[in-house]
């Protein structure tokens, strides 16, 4: 399925279904005994309001052509949110392939949330001439560019291994930032980890979510708590989960309007290295 609708070279794949695929991690449609849409929750951690949160990836979303408009990505992905929440994974991201898939995206919660790069990052090549024979010691040189950074899509060391060994595969081309899209999957989880960072922050608002009904609520932010009960504050909203995450995440807070602007700090969200 991945080689007919992505066309990647066997190497490639070689090396994403020996790191990161997952029985476990991966959601199946299929027809009549045979396998025709997949799609796989790729864990990662993500730096979030002054600590790290695991998030889940959405990675290989793809359908045969035969099988496509007959709604079965549709179920996978409402399927993958509620596998989610189980996990207690409050954030997923993913990256469209194409920009029609922007639109298609977005019926089911997504935003986008992060830009593409301007500038390229810093060169993987460089990176492994300064630490010869030392994958561990540019690990740590590459975690401490993106480490300490908020709102950024975390590696582990064995990420990395597979990040050098793609880029060496494509004869490391430059990187840079991708432009990507967030759904929140535990809007109570996150707007919690938000009042505990800003404790000065006093707010209430309604959340629409016509797919995962947990987060469809209002919810009280005030004195560094977040609660589902009490009254609601004279700085009341009501946003989609769409808008949510793009609040959370601080994705370009400063053009929106009054209240928001002033209560949802603005911040530069990164995604990169993901073996795009």
């Amino acid at each position: 399925m991945w080689k007919t609708v992505f066309g990647d070279p066997d190497a490639y794949m070689d090396i994403y279904f020996r790191d990161k695929y997952r029985n476990e991690n991966t959601l199946v449609y299929v027809e009549d005994g045979k396998p025709v849409a997949s799609l796989q929750m790729l864990p990662y951690m993500f730096s979030f309001c002054g600590r790290e949160i695991p998030i889940a990836y959405i990675s290989g979303a793809c359908t045969l052509p035969e099988y496509r408009r007959k709604g079965y990505m549709s179920a996978l992905l409402e399927q993958s949110f509620h596998e989610m929440r189980k996990r207690n994974i409050p954030l997923t991201l993913l990256v469209p392939q194409e920009a029609k898939l922007v639109e298609f995206y977005a019926r089911f919660g997504f935003a986008q949330a992060f830009d593409a790069g301007t500038e390229e990052l810093p060169s993987l090549k460089e990176l492994l001439a300064r630490h010869p024979d030392d994958l561990y010691g540019a690990y740590r040189e590459f975690d401490e560019w993106f480490r300490e950074k908020d709102v950024t899509v975390q590696k582990s060391f064995d990420d990395f291994r597979s990040i050098v060994e793609e880029a060496a595969l494509f004869g490391f081309p430059p990187k840079r930032n991708l432009m990507g899209m967030a759904r929140i999957i535990d809007a109570e989880t996150l707007l919690r980890f938000f009042a505990q960072q800003y404790r000065d922050k006093n707010f209430s608002l309604s959340v629409k979510d016509s797919i995962l009904p947990e987060n469809a609520d209002t919810f009280v932010v005030q004195r560094g708590e977040c609660k589902r009960e009490g009254k609601e504050c004279a700085l009341h909203f009501h946003v989609a989960v769409g808008e949510l995450v793009q609040l959370l995440l601080g994705y370009h807070t400063s053009q929106k309007g009054e209240p928001l602007r002033s209560l949802f700090p603005e911040k530069k969200p990164q995604m990169n290295f993901m073996l795009e």
